[in-house]
C-alpha cells in the first residue's frame, strides 16, 4: 500500500484549487496520506530560492493570475484574485489543524479545503478564531479546537517545515509517495494518479 506525505500551506491558493482531488486518487489506489502542514513564506522559500509573491517580476505575477484564473474555471472552484486576507499569517489555522489531527473525528482533506476557501473563496481571515472554529466544524471537528494545542502545534509545525525543506520539498501543496516519488502542485495530481496506478 502506497503512502502519501502531504505537505501544504493553509493560505495557499494553489493549494485550494487542488481541492479533494488528491483525496480522491488515494482512495482510489488505497494509498494513506499523512497531513503536514508547514511553514511556506518565512520557511520553505527563504531556504529553497522561492520568492515572495510581492517580490516577483510583473510578467511572473501576470502570468500567475491567468493560470490562476484558468484552473480556477477549470475546475469550478470561486476564486477571488484579490482577496483581503491573502497575506495572513497561517501559523494559528496551521496549529488547529495539528490539533484536529491529534483529536481525530473529522475529515482532514475538507479541513484543508475548508481552510484555503476561506481565504480564496469567502474573504475570511483564517487567523482569527472565528472563522477557524468555523471551519474546523464544516470538517467535522470540534469548534474547540481553535486556539487549542498551540505549543505542541507550533514545534509540530516547525518539524514539519524542516522535514519538508529535507524531503525536497519546495511549494504548495506538495506530495510525496513512500518518500521518494515527489510531485509538485495541484495540476500533477492527474500524474500522482497514472504513478499509483503503475503507469508512470
Amino acid at each position: 500500500m502506497a503512502h502519501i506525505d502531504y505537505f501544504f500551506s493553509t493560505v495557499s491558493p494553489y493549494t485550494y484549487l487542488a481541492g479533494l482531488r488528491m483525496e480522491e486518487v488515494a482512495a482510489r489506489h488505497g494509498a494513506t496520506i499523512t497531513y503536514r502542514p508547514m511553514d511556506l513564506i518565512g520557511g520553505i522559500f527563504p531556504r529553497t530560492g522561492g520568492v515572495a509573491v510581492k517580490e516577483r517580476h510583473p510578467a511572473r505575477l501576470d502570468y500567475r493570475l491567468q493560470e490562476l484564473h484558468r484552473h480556477a474555471a477549470r475546475y469550478g472552484l470561486p476564486l477571488d484574485l484579490d482577496p483581503p486576507y491573502r497575506a495572513i499569517n497561517p501559523a494559528p489555522s496551521s496549529y488547529a489543524f495539528i490539533a484536529a489531527i491529534r483529536a481525530g473525528g473529522g475529515d482532514l482533506g475538507k479541513l484543508v479545503h475548508e481552510f484555503t476557501a476561506a481565504v480564496w473563496r469567502d474573504k475570511r481571515d483564517i487567523a482569527e478564531d472565528d472563522v477557524i472554529a468555523d471551519c474546523l466544524a464544516a470538517a467535522g471537528f470540534d469548534r474547540g479546537l481553535a486556539g487549542m494545542g498551540m505549543l505542541a502545534g507550533a514545534e509540530d509545525y516547525v518539524r514539519n517545515t524542516e522535514d519538508a525543506i529535507a524531503s525536497g520539498v519546495f511549494g504548495s501543496p506538495f506530495y510525496i509517495v513512500d518518500g521518494s516519488e515527489k510531485f509538485w502542485g495541484q495540476d500533477r495530481i492527474e500524474d500522482l494518479d497514472l504513478f499509483l496506478a503503475g503507469k508512470l
